[in-house]
């Protein structure tokens, strides 16, 4: 019966891959060569989690959930596969990608069609488990936590087995009041809870008092809230505006009593529900999709952009990997690197040089690209090449590229005469763009002058800047040195609009410097002009490309503050997409908006010739937009226990509001801890933030566990643009510290920007 519910919400009643799941069946697990074993594979009954029989040593997990998936791929796609498996496998094989660090699961099935049910059938409850609204979420997980404290499994709850739940939700309570909230639900007087009980313990326990409060100011038609009641809300709260068709859209939408939609009523369980949706999120649903204009330079957008793309960790010993590639161009990464290096039997390979980190293919990279470039964003994808590889190994480099990417590789410009100026992302849709070296100027794509094999300047040289890095650290000082290479004509030839040259000022580079001949900066060197000459490069980034990038001596792998290169005008702000940290979270806040495609609009004053915007020394212009942001940060939901192994241990929450921008209007605040409670804490916590160009504002939510002793730990975080904020009571979703929803948890504010008069 239990099963048939679970089957039911997930819309998979009946299905026969959830059957087949369910019924579970051998697979062929692959961990090397010589380690290949049959293992057995099923799905629980609670469609949420995946047993498998292990060897193990007693306590060892046999079990992973759904949520925990990133990914199922169908055929050899993991490295491990393609390593320790043949081509004749391919047709049996698929790997399950999960988030975070877990290791990817590889794995065998008896036949094709076994491993088309395999796939099918994960990929259905992946898809529509994401689906279940947050209140259905919410109920999932917490029914989810009950069935795992019910350890005898009689589908009751013996007064014990409620106090274990409580702590597995993130609650501590007394034992009086745990006693007294178990007898009032226990109306059978049985000394269980069953049924309509544990329903009633269920209700009591998800109450939300200040949902409630709420509702009962707006509820002023016969205890519910009519379509009118809802547009008065709708105005005045949400500021939003809205007409009367649009609140009972909301209401037929969202009501689950039919007899309370018949009278265009919402009820309090309609309310919430409309509340915990997209419409009621902090972030605009409008700009979940694109929405800016496309059609402009490509040089007038922010690219988001990776360092080291294929690093899965630090830059000295780490696995060099073609999922990293992966990971960062699902995330709408529209710019990665590849280090290119001569490699063995003549293929060039892809790694941190002079370091012990692992090698892959140069030609698997490609492939790994080709495959997922566009799968989340069709706009256009920049490599950028740090090429260190011999003549012959540059030919083969050029050939791989050009077999592999095919038509979608950008070979010439656009058009049939010489450009001026930068296509547009629209333009660019699906294609690919090499950035590197450039034996010539691009003029000569359309004149009969032939290429030269000549030596060219690298305009930088990580591999070599790490060395320096570890000769300065032991003492000894360094004089930096321009590496000089031989480039071949067929590599530099498909360099068409990001040929790297060397930045010698401002004032040269306007003078000199063609539009498509761009300059990357180590992050240092753009630190230093972003505050010391901001305004000559914001009106270089106009017409040029700048990329910025990590100092060597970040042997960790950690990032920089992008924001000041931002506020700068640099599109290609080059991070460790592999490192969790502030910065990532920055970055994928300012790619949150406009359909998460990787690339955004920059503002007018960072476009526009003749602008006098400087963002540290801030004097009038149109970029001032004076605002107010008022933050009552009200209540969370559902935090994550962080230490599962203790069983005691619950979290203290607080909440930092952080604006992260212009000089100017950086700030932050937070409140007060809540002891022991990370299932319902309340805050009640007004802010205010005054802004002068919210234009470039970011707004970052962070959740943490206080510590009066140590450093407070990560909960939760989320960041966005501010210009995407709706008005108004809005939950705010929350993300791990590698930017992955936290599917039950959420902070409930009420947040309004308004024009400072």
């Amino acid at each position: 019966m239990e099963l048939n519910k679970k089957a039911a919400k997930l819309g998979l009643e009946g299905d026969a891959d959830l059957v087949f799941l369910l019924t579970g069946g051998e697979l062929l697990k692959v961990k090397s060569s010589t380690w290949k074993k049959n293992r057995f594979f099923k799905l629980q009954e609670d469609c949420t989690t995946f047993w498998h029989e292990s060897n193990k040593p007693f306590g060892k997990k046999t079990t992973f959930s759904i949520d925990d998936i990133d990914s199922v791929r169908k055929g050899r796609q993991s490295e491990g596969l393609q390593k320790y498996t043949d081509d004749k496998e391919e047709d049996r094989c698929f790997s399950i990608f999960f988030k975070g660090r877990r290791k990817t699961l590889d794995l065998i099935a008896g036949s094709v069609s076994d491993v088309q049910q395999w796939v099918s059938g994960l990929e259905k409850i992946i898809t529509n488990t994401q689906k279940l609204n947050l209140q259905q979420t919410r109920e999932h997980w917490i029914f989810d936590e009950m069935r795992k404290a019910d350890k005898n499994q009689d589908n009751m709850m013996n007064l014990k087995e409620l106090k274990h739940f409580l702590r597995q939700i993130n609650i501590e309570v007394d034992d009086q009041y745990a006693a007294t909230l178990f007898k009032e639900c226990d109306t059978s007087n049985s000394g269980t809870l069953e049924g309509t009980e544990i329903k009633e313990f269920y209700d009591r326990l998800t109450c939300r008092e200040e949902i409630n409060v709420i509702y009962g100011k707006y509820s002023t038609t016969d205890g519910q809230m009519s379509a009118d009641d809802l547009l008065t809300f709708l105005r005045i709260e949400q500021y939003e505006q809205v007409t009367m068709e649009d609140a009972v859209k909301l209401i037929e939408k969202y009501e689950p009593d039919d007899l309370a939609k018949e009278q265009r009523h919402m009820t309090r369980d309609g309310f919430l529900m409309y509340l915990q949706q997209e419409e009621g999120s902090i972030f605009n649903p409008a700009h979940k999709e694109v929405f800016q204009d496309m059609s402009q330079p490509i040089n007038h957008y922010f690219i988001s952009s990776s360092h080291n793309t294929y690093l899965t960790g630090d830059q000295l010993k780490s696995l060099s990997s073609t999922e990293a590639y992966i990971k960062a161009l699902m995330k709408s990464c529209r710019c990665v690197e590849l280090d290119c290096w001569d490699g063995p039997n003549g293929e060039p390979i892809v790694y941190h040089g002079h370091t012990l980190t692992s090698k892959v293919l140069f030609k698997d990279v490609i492939t790994a690209i080709r495959e997922y470039a566009f799968k989340t964003s069709e706009y256009p994808v920049i490599l950028s090449l740090e090429n260190h590889c011999t003549m012959e190994q540059q030919k083969q480099m050029a050939k791989h590229m050009t077999t592999i990417l095919g038509s979608a590789l950008l070979t010439k410009p656009l058009g049939d005469q010489m450009p001026t100026t930068f296509p547009s992302p629209e333009e660019l849709r699906g294609r690919f763009i090499i950035k590197g070296q450039r034996l010539n100027k691009l003029d000569t794509v359309f004149g009969s002058s032939p290429g030269l094999e000549l030596e060219c300047i690298s305009e930088e040289d990580e591999a070599a800047e790490l060395q320096e890095a570890k000769i300065e650290s032991n003492g000894q000082k360094t004089k930096s040195k321009k590496k000089k290479i031989k480039l071949s004509k067929e590599l530099s030839d498909l360099v068409i609009y990001c040929k790297s040259v060397h930045f010698s000022g401002f004032e040269n580079a306007k003078a000199k410097q063609a539009f498509y001949e761009m300059s990357s900066f180590k992050e240092t060197k753009a630190v230093n002009l972003a505050e010391t000459a901001a305004n000559a490069y914001i009106h270089h980034n106009m017409s040029k490309l700048s990329r910025i990038y990590p100092a060597g001596s970040r042997t960790d792998s950690s990032n920089y503050n992008p924001v000041p290169m931002w506020n700068s005008g640099c599109q290609i702000v080059a991070l460790n997409f592999q490192t969790p940290s502030k910065e990532m979270d920055l970055n994928q806040g300012r790619f949150r908006s406009n359909g998460m495609c990787g690339i955004i609009l920059k503002p007018d004053f960072l476009r526009q010739a003749g602008s006098e915007f400087d963002p540290v020394n801030l004097a009038n212009g149109p970029w001032l937009k004076r605002k107010v942001l008022h933050v009552m940060v009200i209540s969370a939901q559902q935090l994550p226990k962080l230490n599962k192994e203790k069983p005691k241990s619950i979290v203290d929450p607080l909440v930092r509001v952080e604006i992260c921008g212009v000089p100017a209007d950086n700030a932050s605040k937070e409140t007060n801890h809540i002891d022991n409670n990370g299932f319902n804490p309340m805050w009640n916590k007004k802010f205010q933030f005054n802004l002068k160009v919210p234009d470039l504002a970011i707004l970052r939510f962070l959740v943490e566990d206080y510590d009066h002793t140590s450093h407070n730990d990560f909960i939760g975080q989320f960041c966005m643009p501010l210009n995407s904020l709706q008005n108004g009571y809005r939950h705010v979703p929350l993300l791990t510290k590698r930017g992955d929803v936290i599917p039950s948890a959420s902070l409930f504010l009420h947040v309004v920007l308004l024009n400072d008069e």
